[in-house]
């Protein structure tokens, strides 16, 4: 699946989350970020590899509406959202290994995170 950008890529990000067993993988970059430039081909490869879920990049200053009342302090800040649950939420080392592992680590029955974010895949669906 090729990398999302809400405000772009609307219709298709909509199929692709409409698919069972989807699940929501957010970057929150800003375009003025040199370290979300430099990423952002590493999570766009990495969303190529895992077809199966929906790889979104979400610029904090376009799209503040999908960080609710979340504030964004470091970059890359990731979400991984699956059945209308976050189960993972905050900060990483721009190293895509990192992120790799995570997903690896979490299954859909993982427990859900306290967050303030809205729910962002529903968002991104409607």
């Amino acid at each position: 699946m090729p990398l999302f950008v809400p405000g772009i890529d609307d219709g298709a990000l909509r199929a692709t989350l409409a698919n069972p067993g989807a699940w929501l993988v957010a970057c929150y970059c800003a375009a003025w970020c040199d370290t979300c430039t430099q990423y952002r081909p590493k999570f766009e490869a990495l969303s190529a590899a895992l077809p199966g879920h929906a790889f979104a990049w979400i610029d904090i200053e376009d799209h503040p509406d999908l960080l609710g009342d979340e504030d964004v302090e470091n970059f890359p800040t990731l979400m991984v959202q699956a059945n209308g649950r976050v189960l993972f939420y905050g900060p990483m080392l721009p190293h895509i290994g990192h992120l790799e592992r995570l997903l690896d680590s979490l299954s859909a029955d993982s427990p859900a995170v306290e967050t303030a974010l809205p729910d962002v895949a529903a968002l991104l669906a409607a």
